[in-house]
């Protein structure tokens, strides 16, 4: 009797201790999400896609960017922490071909969830169009102020092939060799594309909430849409079609726009511009009428500025959104003080 005794209660503690670490363990308390209250843990590559995954992901969604706010994302470095953050996170979001270290860490450990924006981004192959040159392109084309409209250049841009170039330069060391254009949440409308997709891969992930996720995504798709619009009926009535950037990022936008972007240099923000290059830029802003050059919060002005000084024209920050320098502005903020400015700087009545 006794000897029974002690073998139930060796089975009761047993069975109390496999409940216990069943109701410790992540799948049993939160589904399958690994924060401690239950929401999603979420790791976006830079901030535009931290944005997209807070707006879709609301109250479900704990989600940390691996680019520090107000660091250039381009030469992006992944320290051993935070890839063993990328690894234990529920899900992340990136953009494919844009940064070298998110790949690398996505291809070797990956979480469950991997959401690839780029599919919806509808990227457009560097050297397609003169809003997309590549870094050595010769600037002729970009140069002619001709450009086309953004319906236009969505459709051009389709069944380009995709040629990889190499943009690294002799004065650092930073590997570029990106064959498209990645700036594409500088265009609302792809933007609401992604914003689409991401919905659709966090209801994926998670079931339960997948209604959820699905309105956010629709609710941010008519903002960003809206916003579009916004921008596209500010710069319809611009007097000077033409718009000189620190680096070329604004492609997208300028597509959109059916504006032509002039970059002072080239995709990688940390190229600097030769001579040569400074005295063409120089020709455009007189043979085109520019009276603004524009700089960017992330980019030392100086070249900028001493520029817009020997021309005698003026300055104008004009945000590329690829890190959040104010927390007080998010995206969509940030977006319309660049629709301003530039209508502004561009003469649009």
């Amino acid at each position: 009797m006794i000897l029974m005794s002690k073998r139930i209660l060796a089975a009761a503690c047993a069975a109390a201790t496999a409940l216990a670490l069943s109701a410790c363990s992540p799948s049993a308390s939160t589904g399958g999400k690994t924060s401690k209250d239950g929401t999603l843990t979420v790791m976006a590559s830079f901030y535009p896609l931290k944005y997209l995954a807070e707006k879709v992901g609301g109250e479900h969604v704990t989600v940390t960017s691996l680019t520090p706010d107000g660091a250039e994302p381009h030469d992006l470095e992944l320290s051993p922490k935070m890839v063993d953050s990328l690894a234990s996170a529920d899900a992340v979001v990136y953009l494919a071909g844009f940064q070298g270290a998110v790949d690398e860490a996505v291809e070797q450990h990956a979480p469950k969830t991997v959401i690839d924006v780029s599919p919806a981004a509808q990227l457009v192959a560097i050297d397609s169009t003169s809003n997309h040159p590549g870094e050595d392109e010769d600037t002729d084309e970009a140069q002619s102020g001709e450009a086309q409209s953004g319906e236009a250049a969505d459709h051009d841009h389709e069944g380009h092939e995709h040629e990889g170039h190499d943009h690294e330069h002799a004065d650092h060391d930073h590997h570029h060799d990106m064959s498209m254009d990645p700036h594409f949440w500088l265009d609302p409308a792809r933007m609401a594309n992604a914003a689409t997709l991401v919905g659709d891969k966090l209801a994926e992930a998670d079931p339960t909430n997948a209604e959820t996720y699905k309105a956010n995504a629709q609710a941010l798709n008519e903002e960003l849409t809206s916003l579009g619009d916004n921008l596209v009926a500010k710069t319809s009535t611009c007097q000077i079609k033409t718009f000189v950037t620190a680096h070329t990022a604004f492609g997208y936008l300028a597509d959109r726009t059916g504006l032509t972007q002039v970059g002072i240099s080239g995709l990688d923000p940390e190229s600097s511009p030769s001579p040569a290059r400074l005295a063409e830029i120089g020709k455009i802003v007189k043979d085109q009428g520019v009276t603004t050059i524009f700089t960017e919060a992330l980019i030392d002005p100086k070249v900028e500025q001493t520029l817009a000084t020997d021309l005698g024209i003026s300055t104008a920050v004009l945000d590329p959104i690829e890190s959040q320098t104010d927390s007080s502005k998010d995206y969509a903020a940030v977006m319309n003080d660049n629709i301003d400015a530039l209508t502004k700087a561009n003469n649009c009545q």
